[in-house]
């Protein structure tokens, strides 16, 4: 068996060989382990209080532990950290990156690997609008234990720190970043040592760690093990944070933050609840915060919500940078995308995003009110994710590390077999909240197939009234048309076909540029192309030259920057004289064939409200000239 290597150094942030071991160790507590580090506070409680109290009281707290410690080692540890790390696309992790090094490793690039993609991404958006709310709500919701009178005032205060947390998103996390990892490894310690001291009230709470606990717990209570696996697995949603952020800090500094801090100190913490809870029955309705001394509790709260924050802004930088890698795809129209620092092209806002995000948390915090109702909506999204990643990491297993069939099952089928179960467990909580996420993932998949279905409609009614370029180029080349100083680029996503927008340029200037420039821009399969691939440039004649830009999809594709490659390639131009066209196109619906009409109409709303192509590539936009058409889908 052998595995694939890993790149050594990542383009934004150099990995360990430019900022160092320990500090992207500190870096990966506050950008990784935000959303896993932050479940203590209520996967323990919800998984006792679905019990309903039936059972043995100490016999409950034992399978409920032993079934947290063995869903945090298999999942957690066996799954991602050994084998779900090792899947990188150059680097790159998520699921949109394991969709596409398990479809390039296919003969026919098949679509089902491209469906189980969009279904992952789609479900990794319905679990980033509930992530923000839980975290920061049962943080805040600490105020009925150190103040019991001020509970009527936790969902306001929670809506205030979320309103303030996506206001700030315009501006950027850099300034605040910086302390993210620290706020984190201080949130980890306190989870280690308060654990570690409430142990000591019950030490036998310790023989959890024994499996046979949670299979007897299990068989000895089927009614209720449906209700429980569904809360259990709160403990380990973030699991696939690890995987997603794999680009950021590369698998060293994340492997090591999981075994050498978070994951003795997660064991630690919910052994201290369990032991605590076992002396102290009556507290078992707020666990968490209950245990620490009174002193410590508002100081707790404090710092329970900074960590809840972290977590949340981790999984909306999440999306936002998933939903790039979407739009780079093809999966999704173009959005507006603002970078935030100018040393960095990872920190980036997509206001659009952001509102949507925004719009959602508070609704679902509005709707609920508290964590516990929350957690009923949560889980769904992340386990049907888990599944997926399963799948196509047999396929990576399979294809690409060349592993046996047999050998490639007998790791996945089980891990397998355990996401399905946690998925069924969470599928039980439809009614009850689970449908959120499901709804919410559910709409992205349509916006996403509507998209891409559109897209190759439009792109093939767009090639049945194009010329080729080459009859193009000849035709002009016999009776060629006066000549005006300069360079024109024309922008055609049609490599073989003549570009809309020169034949619009023809029929109304009836002249030609004396440097003509038919520029396609393409997004590789990888997340980042080298500057010595990204160029490909082909002379036709004196006038008119072929230029193929490509971009990974993880890059920002700015055509101005690239066009600074092309000038060491031969092709002289100043960038002053040079003219950008490109067609705008106004889209109609079609009562016959194509789409159904509804979704003609979604396409077209897509489109209207799609960043337009001079931001998206960086284009000066004093030299654009844009003309229309009509076309029909």
């Amino acid at each position: 068996m052998t595995f694939p290597q890993l790149r050594s150094e990542d383009p934004e942030l150099g990995h360990e060989t430019r900022n160092g071991l320990p500090a992207l160790v500190l870096a990966a507590l506050g950008v990784v382990y935000g959303d896993i580090g932050t479940s203590p506070l209520y996967a323990f409680r919800e998984a006792l209080h679905a019990t309903a109290g039936s059972g043995s009281h100490r016999d409950n707290v034992l399978g409920i532990l032993s079934l947290i410690v063995w869903a945090l080692t298999i999942v957690v540890t066996v799954k991602y950290v050994t084998f779900v790390l090792k899947a990188d696309n150059r680097g790159e992790g998520g699921t949109l990156s394991l969709m596409t090094l398990a479809r390039q490793s296919l003969a026919g690039r098949p679509v089902w690997v491209l469906v189980l993609g969009v279904a992952g991404a789609s479900l990794f958006l319905g679990d980033a609008i509930i992530t923000p709310a839980i975290s920061v709500l049962s943080a805040v919701e600490g105020i009925q234990v150190v103040a019991p009178a001020l509970s009527d005032w936790i969902v306001p205060i929670t809506l205030t720190i979320i309103a303030v947390l996506f206001f700030v998103q315009r501006f950027g996390t850099g300034g605040v970043a910086s302390v993210f990892g620290p706020v984190m490894a201080l949130w980890f310690a306190v989870l280690g040592i308060s654990g570690g001291i409430h142990i000591l009230d019950d030490p036998a709470v310790l023989g959890a760690i024994n499996p046979v606990h949670a299979v007897t717990y299990a068989a000895s209570n089927v009614g209720l093990t449906i209700t429980v696996l569904g809360a259990v697995f709160l403990a380990v949603t973030g699991a696939e944070a690890l995987y997603v952020d794999l680009g950021h800090f590369g698998r060293k500094p994340i492997v090591m933050a999981w075994f050498c801090l978070v994951f003795p100190c997660l064991l630690l913490n919910y052994f201290g609840q369990g032991a605590f809870v076992l002396a102290n029955p009556e507290m078992a309705a707020h666990p968490f915060f209950g245990m620490h001394p009174p002193w410590a509790r508002v100081p707790m709260v404090c710092l329970a919500t900074a960590a809840t924050v972290i977590a949340s802004q981790a999984v909306i930088s999440g999306a936002y940078s998933l939903v790039r890698q979407a739009m780079h795809l093809n999966l999704l129209p173009r959005l507006q995308i603002l970078h935030t620092s100018e040393t960095h092209s990872g920190q980036i806002f997509m206001p659009q995003v952001n509102s949507f995000l925004f719009i959602f948390v508070v609704a679902l915090v509005l709707y609920f009110k508290n964590s516990s109702g929350l957690s009923a909506a949560y889980g769904i999204a992340v386990t049907g994710e888990m599944v997926i990643t399963s799948v196509l990491l047999f396929v990576v297993m399979r294809r690409i590390w060349n592993w046996k069939p047999i050998t490639a099952a007998a790791v996945v089928v089980p891990l397998f077999l355990i996401d399905s179960g946690f998925f069924i467990a969470n599928v039980a909580k439809f009614a009850d909240g689970g449908w959120v996420p499901v709804a919410v993932a559910s709409t992205m998949g349509l916006i996403m197939y509507t998209w891409m279905a559109g897209r190759r409609l439009l792109i093939a009614r767009t090639r049945a009234d194009e010329i080729p370029l080459a009859s193009i180029i000849d035709r002009l080349a016999q009776k060629r048309p006066p000549t005006v100083p300069g360079t024109a680029i024309f922008l055609t996503s049609d490599v073989e076909g003549a570009p809309t927008a020169l034949l619009h340029s023809l029929k109304h200037y009836k002249v030609i540029h004396e440097q003509n420039v038919i520029l396609s821009v393409i997004t590789a399969t990888t997340p980042f192309v080298p500057d010595d691939e990204k160029i490909f440039l082909e002379s036709f004649n004196p006038l008119f030259s072929r230029l193929i830009i490509t971009f990974g999809y993880m890059e920002t594709p700015n055509i101005p920057r690239a066009l600074v490659l092309v000038r060491q390639l031969g092709l002289k131009f100043d960038i002053m004289s040079t003219s950008f066209f490109l067609s705008r196109r106004t889209l109609l619906p079609s009562k016959k064939g194509g789409m159904p009409f509804w979704q003609d109409r979604l396409f077209i709303v897509l489109a209207q409200n799609a960043g337009n192509a001079t931001d998206y590539f960086g284009l000066p936009s004093g030299r654009v000239v844009e003309l229309g058409l009509q076309t029909t889908i």
